[in-house]
Order: C-alpha cells, then sequence, then structure tokens
C-alpha cells in the first residue's frame, strides 16, 4: 500500500468527476457502439477521418473547456504517489528524444496559440505552455534541464520531459517499444486516468501480457507481433473503447487512496432508484516512429450522460444491445455482471 499523508481537500481533488461531454459545451462527441454490438477487435481507422468533430478529429492531443479540471486531476494524481501513474522501463534516450519531439511537434501544430517551441543556436530548447503558463528548459537531446513555473509549486517536481509533457494535455501517454528481433515491450506510462487498470503492474510487459485478463483477446493475442507492427511501422491510427461508469472521475486506479474507501472509489455501483450512469469512452491515437522502432500511444477519455443518450431512441437502443451482447466474462471484467438487468431496465 501506498503511503501518503492526504488532506481532506486532496481527497476532494483525487475524486473529482469532470463534466460530460454534453455539459461541457466544445468536447468532441463520439459514440462507439454504432452497430450495437460489444466486440473486442483492434478497430482501427486511420488518422484524421472526418468522425463528426471537424478540427478536432485531426488532432492527436484534443484540447477543450475540461482542460483546468483535467490537469488538477493529473495533479493530485502525481502528488498522492508518483510512481503509481508514472512509469518507465528500458526508455531509452534516443527513444525519450523522439517521443518528445513528436508530442512537442504535434502540440505546436496543433495549438500554436497555446504552445510555443524554440530552438537555441547551441541546440537548446526552450518550450512554452500558455495553458499552465509553465515554461520548459531542454538540453540538445529534447531531455529536461529545468523549468519554471507560474508561481505554484509542482509536487513532485517534474522528473523527465515526459512528465512534464503529460502534464499539460488531457490525455494519458504510453510508449511501446520493439526489438530487432521482434520482441516489444510497454516502456513508458503516465496513467493518470486509469481505467481500473495500474503503470505499475503492466510496465515492461509485452503487448500479450498486457491484454491478456481481457476476456475475447485470445485470438487478437494470438497476432500480437503483427498488431505492434502495424502500430509502429503504419500511418498513425485512431481506435475507440468503452464501458460504463456510475460517475465522471477520470482517476479509477485498481488501488485507492488511503481513507477512500474502495465501495466508493470503484464507482460501479447503479443505483435503480438514483440512476447515474455514464458512457466512458476512450479515443486512443497510435502514432509509430519506426526509425526508432517505437509507437506513441495516446489515451484521451470522454463521458457522456446516459440520460441523454436515453433520450434517444436510435443510441438508446444501440448501448441496450450492446450490453446485452456481453459474455458472462466481459460482464464481470467491465464492473457490469450484478448491474446488467438494472441498466437494461432503466434504458428501457
Amino acid at each position: 500500500m501506498h503511503k501518503a499523508c492526504i488532506k481532506t481537500s486532496f481527497l476532494d481533488t483525487v475524486c473529482q468527476q469532470v463534466r460530460t461531454t454534453e455539459a461541457s459545451g466544445n468536447s468532441a462527441s463520439y459514440f462507439p457502439l454504432e452497430n450495437g454490438r460489444y466486440e473486442v477487435k483492434p478497430g482501427l481507422i486511420p488518422f484524421g477521418c472526418d468522425l463528426g468533430n471537424g478540427v478536432a478529429d485531426r488532432q492527436v492531443f484534443q484540447i477543450d473547456n475540461n482542460f483546468a479540471d483535467y490537469r488538477e486531476v493529473k495533479l493530485a494524481a502525481r502528488a498522492e504517489c508518483l510512481s503509481k501513474y508514472y512509469q518507465t522501463c528500458n526508455y531509452s534516450t534516443a527513444v525519450a528524444s523522439a517521443i518528445a519531439r513528436l508530442i512537442i511537434h504535434r502540440l505546436t501544430k496543433e495549438h500554436s496559440h497555446l504552445f510555443q517551441v524554440e530552438q537555441q543556436a547551441n541546440g537548446k530548447i526552450t518550450f512554452h505552455s500558455r495553458l499552465s503558463a509553465e515554461t520548459f528548459y531542454l538540453d540538445a537531446n529534447w531531455q529536461l534541464l529545468s523549468f519554471q513555473t507560474n508561481g505554484k509549486p509542482i509536487f513532485p517536481p517534474y522528473v523527465s520531459i515526459l512528465d512534464a509533457l503529460a502534464t499539460q494535455i488531457q490525455e494519458d501517454l504510453t510508449v511501446i517499444c520493439r526489438t530487432a528481433n521482434g520482441s516489444n515491450w510497454l516502456s513508458a506510462v503516465h496513467l493518470c486516468y486509469p481505467n481500473h487498470w495500474s503503470a505499475e503492474d503492466k510496465i515492461g510487459k509485452d503487448f500479450a501480457a498486457i491484454h491478456s485478463p481481457v476476456p475475447g483477446m485470445e485470438k487478437i493475442n494470438r497476432q500480437a507481433g503483427g498488431i505492434v507492427n502495424t502500430m509502429i511501422a503504419h500511418k498513425p491510427m485512431v481506435r475507440f473503447a468503452w464501458g460504463l461508469s456510475t460517475d465522471t472521475r477520470l482517476n479509477h486506479h485498481p488501488e485507492p487512496p488511503i481513507n477512500v474507501p474502495i465501495q466508493q472509489w470503484q464507482g460501479r455501483n447503479f443505483d435503480l432508484h438514483n440512476p447515474r450512469l455514464y458512457l466512458r469512452i476512450e479515443r486512443q491515437v497510435i502514432w509509430g516512429i519506426p526509425e526508432y522502432e517505437v509507437a506513441l500511444f495516446t489515451i484521451r477519455t470522454y463521458f457522456r450522460d446516459c440520460a441523454a443518450i436515453k433520450k434517444d431512441p436510435q443510441l438508446c437502443s444501440k448501448l441496450a444491445s450492446a450490453i446485452q451482447s456481453m459474455t458472462s466474462e466481459s460482464l464481470i471484467y467491465k464492473g457490469l455482471k450484478e448491474s446488467k438487468d438494472s441498466i437494461l431496465s432503466w434504458l428501457g
């Protein structure tokens, strides 16, 4: 068990909920249940395809009115215990530099009014975020030398450029690497919005081992080498994952912070008499850098209010059908085994 001294205000932040897509005003909106079935498959879509969100669909990093709340959740997770949410394993300087360059390039390309980068004659780099009012000073290898904040201390201080960059965005980050002989492993993960899985448990594992707990992954895992090759060698792609939650809390680490009851923390307790239900959607972008045998995998979490979905007969029917299509094993994995009937009754 991680030990920390956590004040009430800190606990409030750790347990903070964020606004739904419907309530946020300018969030991208997705509904990855169009065929009305729950399926475990790669479901890869070419990056940049129009999915109804205009410019946002062409962005790796989507920034909206929820940014401040998302950032507060990340800062709270880091303050609780950084190693619980950020891990690396055989994460070489060359790979770390390539990933940092990619993230900074995309941020300055997609949001030039919010992020600026300047490379000096000696090769050193300055990167500034107007969103956080933070400035980062990097060496010629794109590694963090120092940083300046807007006066509000960062605790613990940023320990790497990946840690620093992850706190400027609304996505979680993972990095998968591959050796010349084809073996692969999760080499870095910054996961402050975990959906019932942990960085500490997955770091260093290969694709098949990471996904082995997921029911229905057996066929995909037999093709793990080919999938990793697609992630690294092919053009960027997007995929979606979804589940149901009874809150809009981003951080559902398997281990709750101290002083938080496990029943309160898990967030999968549907009450038919006081129904609160949300579609938790992950937009995952996969961006390979083949010259380094590495891929960046981003995870952006959104919540859609099922009370709003329920008012749309077509969407409601597809959601109900998808829940009904789940196997018993998938229902258990998604935390829906006990509440399936109540949820379907409420959806009508």
